[in-house]
């Protein structure tokens, strides 16, 4: 392995599409390194885990060289590199909107941690929930403390599970408490000021999707 390779300063913006790749990849090497796997070639990776390997390739090469011929990758080596290139070699607080069933569940999820993710506060705007906190102990604040508890944790990503004529007003606290990234559950599209960056996850949208999938026969077209 290369080990001048360094999270390469691009010179021009890498597409959502090749980081959601990058996490694949990184998913796939979890379940290889926990298998004792040390080494392996892009085009056995792509075949274990139905990808492409000319794709893989290609996503690769664009940050440097981490392939050794006649070896393939190291595991442990490349696992780290794409830590690295997805910021996950440090700790990110994220704060969660809304501590209804899905805020508690989001707050509550152990894998979040396990891939650098720390929970640091839930916030809302009940009486009966503010004081209180989550099963596995996250605090839930006053929504109107947002600021200051962002500022005091230090809060790098914002994730909004209210409901739908909420959640415009709550992504605009957020973005007034200076969080530049969010990660968005509520339905409905929403809008950000330039330099924030916003992904929703429409469950409603996805569930429509598999109904199309059962209602043409269940035939992929």
């Amino acid at each position: 392995m290369n080990s001048s390779n360094k999270r390469r300063a691009a010179s021009e913006p890498v597409s959502e599409l090749t980081t959601n790749r990058l996490s694949v990849y990184l998913r796939c090497l979890h379940q290889l390194e926990a298998s004792g796997v040390e080494t392996i070639s892009s085009q056995a990776l792509a075949e274990q885990f139905g990808l492409n390997a000319a794709q893989i390739r290609k996503d690769l090469a664009y940050f440097g060289e981490f392939g050794v011929r006649g070896v393939g990758y190291y595991v442990k080596d490349l696992k780290r590199h794409l830590r690295q290139i997805l910021g996950l070699d440090r700790k990110l607080k994220v704060a969660v909107l809304g501590a209804g069933n899905l805020g508690q569940a989001l707050a509550d999820y152990p894998g979040f941690r396990r891939e650098g993710f720390e929970i640091v506060a839930m916030f809302d705007a009940s009486d009966t929930k503010i004081g209180d906190a989550s099963r596995s102990g996250v605090p839930i604040y006053d929504i109107r403390d947002l600021r200051k508890v962002a500022r005091r944790e230090h809060i790098d990503i914002g994730v909004i599970a209210v409901p739908a004529e909420s959640a415009q007003p709550v992504l605009d606290m957020v973005v007034a408490a200076g969080v530049k990234a969010i990660l968005n559950f509520s339905p409905g599209t929403l809008r950000v000021p330039p330099g924030v960056k916003l992904k929703s996850v429409d469950l409603t949208v996805s569930l429509e999707s598999l109904s199309f999938y059962l209602a043409q026969g269940g035939e992929d077209g």
